[in-house]
């Protein structure tokens, strides 16, 4: 039951940063911020390792370590992000690595 709450908040928290991205798609970036981005690329790290914690030791480390370098990405440029506006690069950047993490999620 634990293990699927928190798959259900990690899945959220993966929806909400795709909706904040999506939002932020016609000026690609460079639109006003809001912190919600690092606080769900935070949330989706606790989640995910918390996640790997509930199925050690049955863990699929070739899905586990890529998903978690790229939310580890995620969060960096967040966090040198944080009081400016995103460059178009760092915009192309997020999106491409939180649709490369959703694809290695759903693919075995």
């Amino acid at each position: 039951m634990l293990f699927s709450i928190v798959l259900l908040i990690h899945f959220i928290a993966f929806a909400l940063y795709l909706a904040y991205l999506g939002i932020l798609w016609p000026t690609r970036g460079a639109g006003p911020r809001s912190k919600m981005s690092l606080y769900l690329g935070i949330l989706l790290l606790i989640t995910g390792v918390v996640l790997v914690y509930l199925m050690y030791p049955h863990v699929n480390y070739y899905k586990v370590v890529p998903k978690t370098a790229a939310f580890l990405g995620v969060t960096v440029i967040n966090i040198r992000f944080a009081e400016k506006e995103l460059s178009r690069w760092a915009y192309y950047i997020l999106l491409g690595l939180a649709i490369g993490a959703g694809c290695i999620a759903i693919f075995h």
